[in-house]
């Protein structure tokens, strides 16, 4: 598969999005890891997921701990295979989200992960969003304090404005590695923060680059330009949406979320689509049906 780099790691072109598989609707453990080994066999070498990835407010993790088996459980190599965690957001169990930016509070929460994830170092850990009652230098001091005690071996951040991106580079001292932001071609309100951390090297990672769990099926229903390429190409629509996202800028990296082995064996594929400068042009253009 393509690769492209978070800072000097090399990385599949297409990741996958852990998310689908330990939030409510999920599906048992057999299929979820039958759903990341898929993955492995197709070329992913890039596992997002979160601490707050989980349904029940008893279960912190679920997500990692199940990456973490599914790796362990691989007959093949995982050695290139980079896990990508974040903390800062949490799950209280009644399908709300709250915050928790405090220094000390997510250096307790990168331990905690290092350790569901069975490594001595986190791969990327990325500081999932903006606390409103914590000044943000002090969350990505965090991050500094992390990479400087090799719990973590890159920084990123999550749902990050231009601005915040910069405060985050000048924190860490540039070292950010990665901005996590939502992008799809029905959410392209992050077009900016693309743009931004393409112009200074830094890895993008668009989360629910398909729109979503509740939209990703009908990717080709709500954007007409994107069903009219995939049906020239003989493709999917989802794979067009991937593609025309790979072709926006070199430093973006898609993490859709799969919960099926199918669905991420069709998204890989769009890793080796190359769209034409006038389909990329229609693509960029269509507004939602």
């Amino acid at each position: 598969m393509q690769q492209r780099r978070i800072a000097d790691v090399s990385v599949s072109a297409i990741g996958l999005g852990g998310m689908p598989m330990s939030i409510e609707g999920r599906p048992d453990e057999e299929r979820s890891i039958a759903t990341i080994h898929a993955a492995l066999d197709a070329g992913v070498t890039l596992i997002d997921t979160a601490d707050a990835y989980h349904r029940d407010a008893n279960e912190v993790g679920h997500n990692e701990e199940l990456i973490a088996r599914a790796l362990r459980s691989y007959g093949g190599d995982t050695s290139d295979v980079l896990v990508a965690t974040k903390g800062g957001h949490l799950r209280p169990g009644d399908g709300s989200w709250t915050l928790n930016g405090r220094p000390e509070y997510i250096v307790e929460a990168a331990k905690a992960s290092a350790s569901r994830l069975g490594v001595e170092a986190i791969g990327l850990y990325q500081f999932h969003r903006p606390d409103p009652e914590v000044p943000y230098a002090e969350s990505v001091g965090a991050l500094r304090e992390l990479l400087d005690a090799g719990v973590i071996r890159m920084a990123g951040i999550s749902n990050a404005d231009v601005a915040q991106i910069d405060e985050a580079r000048e924190v860490l001292g540039g070292r950010l590695a990665s901005v996590q932001n939502q992008f799809s071609p029905a959410f392209r309100s992050s077009l900016p923060e693309l743009e931004h951390c393409a112009s200074l090297g830094i890895a993008f990672l668009p989360w629910s680059p398909l729109g979503g769990i509740s939209r990703a099926s009908a990717v080709g229903e709500n954007h007409d330009a994107f069903q009219r390429v995939a049906d020239e190409r003989g493709v999917s629509p989802q794979q067009i949406a991937l593609a025309w996202e790979l072709a926006l800028a070199p430093n973006v990296i898609p993490i859709p979320g799969a919960s099926r082995p199918a669905s991420i064996q069709d998204s890989v594929r769009a890793a080796e689509l190359e769209l034409t400068a006038d389909e990329i042009a229609a693509l960029s253009s269509d507004t939602e049906a």
